[in-house]
């Protein structure tokens, strides 16, 4: 059956990044409490200089600017384009990765998994107008990137999400409809 949670920013977790560069809200994860011992997890993080970043061997990651001008970053010598706000960037966790920020600190968005257990898609949704998603993902996250974002899911009340509050569905089944208004980032994880 069903499940669904909503998780308020104010409530996240904050935890030392694997290399004690720096801190991460932890916004929601599958199982685990260390930082090698979950499927998938969905974190924020804060960026204050260019630096490295913290490795995680098995995994794959997708990383996304919330605020700030900007980054590049460096993945085995290899330099990314310029990543903006709200522009999805993935690269594989185990890689020597470092960043370069292109005008002070930013904030930024990630979702971490193991290929091995899971298939994820992410994908930004900019809100001038209601997205009509279909999905038939088993857990679908909906993250809020402005104050007043509007979630219409059949079965269950709309609901309202404010700046970095997320919505949580796990063991959905079967093909779902979801209807967003305002910026939002959806992610769809599925077992392999």
């Amino acid at each position: 059956m069903k499940t669904l949670k909503i998780h308020r920013a104010a409530g996240y977790l904050r935890m030392p990044w694997k290399n004690g560069g720096g801190s991460t809200e932890e916004v929601t994860r599958n199982d685990g409490h260390g930082l090698d011992t979950f499927g998938w997890r969905v974190s924020i993080a804060d960026i204050a200089a260019s630096g490295e970043f913290s490795s995680f061997a098995g995994y794959q990651r997708v990383i996304s600017v919330l605020q700030g001008y900007g980054m590049t970053l460096d993945v085995e010598g290899k330099r990314s384009r310029e990543l903006l706000a709200f522009d999805a960037f993935a690269f594989d966790g185990g890689s020597q990765v470092s960043c370069n920020l292109l005008a002070g600190s930013i904030r930024n968005f990630n979702l971490i998994y193991s290929p091995k257990l899971y298939r994820a898609r992410l994908q930004w949704f900019e809100g001038i107008l209601p997205a009509n998603v279909l999905t038939s993902a088993a857990t679908v996250l909906v993250f809020s990137a402005c104050d007043d974002l509007q979630v219409r899911i059949p079965g269950h009340p709309a609901q309202t999400l404010g700046i970095y509050d997320s919505l949580q569905l796990d063991d959905q089944q079967g093909l779902l409809k979801l209807v967003l208004t305002g910026r939002c980032c959806l992610i769809e994880l599925t077992p392999a």
